[in-house]
């Protein structure tokens, strides 16, 4: 069938065969389908949707259009896992997560992505570590995976090509909110990795990618569905962002809070809490853990012993960084210059955060991009941000900036002023797991 014809056909509102919309997205990869044809295609779908099985079709025809990754022939001793997050602020899960699974006998190849508007990215953060490759060759790659039983690096050109493509154009077409296109987009990378088992983090609330819950939910249960379809087994745990998930935000400052928690100086956090959530069903998709109360006394184990910091500081040194993070943080770090606090107008609780203003107030200080080539300062961010239900006074700042300059620490003051309402009661926050979607059949 002609690309006009597939197109012709979406855009009318009927279903696409299997054939059609492999040959459609074949064409993406190979070049032989034009931009204006992708991005017919792309607006037909937007506007007319996808049924299930060509949700499924799409996501396992992104996913074929470049290597499927293979392990069969390292002989891995456990099985392969990975999680995903729709992105938020403060969220460094995946820092933790990775070498905390590693360490309770998963193997973990996390394709992580930059950040892309007010959420950070996974890539960045790990940038700030000096030396640290997150474009390694294949090789070392597979290996780390096998000796460290984790390794956190960006895409690369073998992987779902399609996806790049489609989703560059979905970009300056208006089309990215497109739900069959978001669920084929994410998992045509992850399921490319041959994963055991899937574990997916979607957000919910004033930082979240989704503009509403009820998209969240949808977003939540129609991933969980397809991957599962498509031949990976996958959790979807729905989660709070209505204030950001870490204490801090900001490149080095969000790898410092993730090794607090690894090396157990962060006993209690809403990170921990998630983290943990998320860890847990990671080890019964794998089949590691029986149980729920079985997993979770296997990731303490873990965490106390200092296993899953050892393999942290291991995948670190194994992708060109220094090979004792763990003792020397300070040493490696870059710190911003210019360290303010900043105080509420009046004393009172924290009643809501607008947790995308906090997030845009560090891309304003140079913490992520305008434009996509714009270079990132990893020293600068907050810390010590209050929550909800906190009470503010003289002596409790609403958080402190880490910035470059005094003007731009002035200016980030302000967002965040405005970006907590302040009240006379204090307020219980919403829950931070809202729901979990298990994998089912279509």
């Amino acid at each position: 069938m002609l690309p006009q014809e597939i197109i012709r056909h979406k855009r009318d509102g009927k279903a696409l065969d299997n054939d059609a919309i492999r040959a459609f997205v074949n064409g993406i990869a190979t070049g032989s389908v034009g931009d204006g044809q992708i991005g017919a295609f792309a607006m037909a779908v937007f506007l007319n949707g996808m049924n299930d099985a060509e949700s499924v079709t799409l996501t396992k025809a992104i996913r074929d259009s470049g290597d499927v990754l293979d392990w069969t022939a390292l002989d891995l001793p456990g099985p392969v896992v990975d999680k995903h997050s729709t992105g938020g602020v403060g969220d460094l899960v995946s820092l933790v997560l990775g070498p905390w699974i590693a360490a309770c006998g998963a193997h973990v190849p996390m394709i992580s992505g930059r950040g892309l508007g007010h959420t950070g990215g996974t890539l960045d953060k790990l940038e700030a570590i000096p030396g640290y490759d997150v474009r390694p060759d294949r090789d070392t790659f597979r290996r780390l995976v096998k000796e460290v039983g984790v390794a956190i690096i960006g895409q690369t050109g073998d992987l779902a090509p399609a996806d790049r493509r489609l989703y560059g154009i979905r970009d300056v077409t208006a089309t990215v909110e497109s739900m069959p296109l978001i669920v084929a987009s994410i998992l045509g990378k992850k399921l490319a990795c041959s994963l055991d088992g899937l574990v997916m983090d979607v957000k919910l609330g004033s930082g979240a990618f989704m503009p509403s819950e009820a998209d969240s939910r949808r977003l939540a249960r129609m991933i969980a569905d397809v991957a599962t379809q498509a031949g990976t087994p996958t959790t979807a745990l729905l989660t709070d962002m209505n204030q950001p998930l870490a204490t801090a935000a900001g490149n080095a400052l969000e790898v410092r809070e993730a090794l607090a928690v690894l090396t157990g100086k962060t006993t209690d956090s809403r990170l921990l809490t998630v983290t943990r959530a998320l860890a847990v069903e990671m080890l019964m998709l794998a089949g590691l853990s029986h149980t729920r109360d079985q997993a979770g006394e296997t990731l303490d184990r873990a965490l106390a012993t200092g296993a899953a910091a050892e393999r942290f500081e291991r995948m670190v040194a194994g992708l060109g960084g220094p090979h004792d993070l763990l003792t020397n943080v300070d040493r490696y770090l870059p710190a911003a210059p210019v360290i303010h606090a900043v105080h509420a107008d009046h004393p009172g609780h924290v009643r809501s955060i607008d947790a995308r203003s906090l997030g845009m107030a560090v891309v304003e200080l140079g913490g992520g991009r305008r434009q996509p080539d714009d270079a990132i300062d990893h020293r600068v961010g907050l810390t010590e941000l209050a929550t909800i239900g906190d009470y503010i006074d003289g002596a409790r700042p609403l958080a402190f900036i880490h910035a470059r300059d005094d003007a731009s620490a002035d200016q980030a003051a302000m967002r965040i002023r405005d970006a907590m309402t302040m009240g006379e009661t204090p307020v219980a926050p919403s829950p931070l797991i809202h729901d979990v979607f298990l994998s089912e059949a279509l």
